[in-house]
């Protein structure tokens, strides 16, 4: 996601430094083909205080996924779409919300706990954990409105709100692997117009029917 992240912040401490680098070189070449180096030189900052703060690189993997959760967090608590009274105005505001940023260079507008869990997932648990966290924690609020908005138009069926957000959260990252693959947003963009119809058929939203 384009979330106009800092990068080597003059009065920012090294940790800061090195915590926007990582969220800028992960995101343009991938966790395994980072190295230490490239992180301290993104930064400015000698290697020596890279392990002042980070006793390896897998404790930065870590620490720059609750990085990414409180940055991307602060993100979505002031986004737009939260002033709708209505839940699955809400809900779809949010799926708005999010085609919006897809805008930029792909490393802008991609995730990075996304990126990092497929390529760690089997051999670095403390990070899969950590990109979990970050992914679950975000679908949960999503969730919320959900729930809400299945209460207040009565739908039932075999899925969850849980399960929808989770959804939602499966529909981003594959939206973001296939702009990767084909070198540009529109893909995603697509994907996630398809995304936004399929809730509007789950909750059997009428054309033209303003809910917000």
């Amino acid at each position: 996601m384009n979330t106009a992240l800092p990068t080597a912040r003059p009065k920012a401490s090294a940790r800061q430094k090195l915590l926007d680098a990582a969220l800028s070189v992960i995101r343009t070449k991938g966790y395994a083909a980072t190295t230490v180096d490239e992180l301290c030189a993104e930064a400015g900052v000698a290697k020596g205080s890279f392990f002042h703060h980070f006793k390896s690189k897998e404790s930065l993997g870590v620490a720059a996924a609750d990085y990414w959760s409180e940055t991307t967090g602060a993100l979505f608590e002031t986004a737009p779409y939260h002033r709708h009274a209505d839940p699955l105005a809400r809900v779809l505001g949010y799926i708005d919300f999010r085609k919006a940023l897809l805008t930029g260079r792909i490393e802008e507008f991609t995730c990075l706990v996304g990126t990092m869990v497929q390529e760690v997932y089997d051999t670095c648990p403390e990070i899969r954990d950590a990109c979990d966290a970050s992914i679950s924690g975000h679908a949960a609020k999503v969730e919320a409105d959900i729930a809400e908005a299945m209460t207040k138009y009565g739908i039932r069926g075999g899925w969850t709100a849980q399960s929808l957000a989770l959804h939602t959260q499966a529909v981003l990252q594959g939206a973001f692997v296939l702009a990767k693959a084909k070198g540009n947003a529109e893909i995603a963009v697509a994907s996630v117009d398809h995304l936004r119809r399929y809730i509007e058929l789950l909750f059997h939203l009428r054309k033209g029917k303003d809910r917000a």
